[in-house]
């Protein structure tokens, strides 16, 4: 498929005649705009006549399907991933700054009235914020390319005090239930996990003493599993030390419960994203349920896939499958870290930034290594470069700079055609898949 823009950048319906785009370009009647996915813009004033597009955009943490269908088939087709490394990347930064505070002045006390959410209401975490802007940028870009008549986003409310329930095997929490979580009456975690915990070691199992002093440890690392109770546990003074120099481990039995971030993400987020959906974009922007969209997949036998349920929620029914899907990472353009972490012998602080450019190429410049499409993520001053894929499939670790052909510069986002095949969709009566 090759998308059209005209001459003062509207988009256009796209095309499979792959010859005649051949000879516009050939002929300089049109020149490319991007690769993947591949885009034209015509040099000659032509009609703007274009048809009903539909998309479709299936929301998730970890995943985003969009799909732009019209009545008779699918013209896109993109699975999104957005960044996850946006918590650690602030830990990180974080602890810098507070060792280098620490190293070089007097000691501060916290100040409490310089925080961000304090000043400005309806403000959202970083990594939460992120997520958002990457939906909204994903559909913009779609509309740089088709000329989309009705936007369609798939939210998700997750009821976190009754998943927990169901994993416990509890009952479920019903009315003032929800008033009562598993913290109330409690001062504070602390005493949380004391109390849970029976105040006894959850390694050693001595109990609570005149001599004996308890600390609450983090099973995963802060920075990995916050302050979450489940993340929590009771030790003594003497099993907590000997467990950071590394002479005991924690027993088999203490595992912390898989966390809930992708399903609190998606309570968050929901409300925001459709709201500044509706604010930026000038065609309407109607909301869906994951109920009806799983109703609508499995009456019609599809399997579950991001883009398959995309398709679903744009409510083309009779829409034939593209058979093709853009992947598309987000990745951090630039860091802004000066030196290592870790001082080499003699009190040497190792730069942390590389050459802008190794013989021509930068990290994550798309190439093509003996008839393979594929990305630079790691380069030598020697001139060889490691290769991957965007599924994190190793091409090689060793790839010589004259045997790669530069293909594109790197962007924020990396993009990647990937063949996919999946059965069309039949006609469904008394469904719609959008719910106003």
């Amino acid at each position: 498929m090759v998308y059209v823009v005209s001459k003062d950048g509207q988009p256009l319906m796209p095309t499979k005649r792959h010859g005649f785009v051949r000879r516009l370009l050939r002929s300089g009647e049109a020149e490319v705009v991007q690769r993947c996915p591949f885009t034209v813009r015509l040099l000659y004033e032509s009609g703007t006549e274009t048809q009903p597009v539909i998309l479709g955009v299936d929301a998730g943490s970890r995943h985003v399907g969009l799909s732009a269908c019209t009545e008779k088939e699918e013209l896109y087709a993109e699975e999104l991933r957005p960044r996850s490394d946006v918590v650690k990347n602030l830990s990180d930064r974080r602890e810098f700054r507070r060792s280098r505070r620490y190293r070089k002045t007097r000691y501060r006390q916290p100040r409490f009235d310089n925080r961000v959410h304090s000043r400005h209401k309806g403000w959202l975490a970083p990594s939460v914020e992120v997520k958002i802007g990457e939906h909204i940028t994903a559909v913009w870009q779609i509309l740089k390319i088709l000329p989309v008549s009705k936007v369609v986003i798939e939210t998700a409310e997750f009821d976190l005090q009754r998943l927990k329930a169901m994993e416990e095997g509890k009952p479920l929490p019903a009315g003032t239930d929800y008033q009562t979580g598993e913290m109330y009456d409690y001062y504070n975690v602390r005493q949380y996990v004391l109390h849970r915990d029976g105040y006894t070691c959850q390694c050693c199992r001595k109990q609570q003493k005149e001599d004996t002093r308890f600390h609450i440890h983090h099973i995963e690392t802060r920075k990995t599993g916050g302050n979450a109770p489940d993340n929590l546990i009771t030790l003594c003074d003497k099993c907590h030390k000997a467990l950071h120099e590394g002479k005991i481990t924690l027993p088999e039995t203490v595992k912390r419960r898989k966390p809930k971030r992708d399903a609190a993400f998606m309570g968050i987020m929901r409300k925001t994203l459709l709201a500044r959906l509706r604010d930026t974009l000038t065609v309407p922007v109607w909301e869906t349920k994951g109920y009806i969209t799983k109703y609508i997949r499995e009456k019609n036998g599809i399997p579950k896939t991001h883009t398959s349920d995309a398709r679903c929620i744009t409510g083309c029914l009779n829409a034939k499958p593209l058979g093709e899907t853009i992947l598309k990472v987000p990745v951090r353009c630039h860091n802004r870290q000066i030196h290592k972490a870790k001082i080499l012998k003699g009190g040497i602080r190792k730069r942390n930034q590389a050459e802008y450019r190794i013989f021509g190429y930068r990290r994550w410049d798309k190439v093509r290594y003996s008839g393979t499409e594929c990305f630079i993520k790691g380069r030598r001053s020697s001139g060889y470069f490691a290769l991957t894929k965007l599924d994190g499939t190793v091409v090689t670790n060793s790839a010589f700079y004259k045997k790669l052909k530069l293909l594109e510069t790197t962007k924020h986002y990396l993009t990647e055609r990937q063949v996919s095949s999946s059965p069309p969709m039949t006609q469904v009566t008394g469904v719609r898949a959008d719910n106003a």
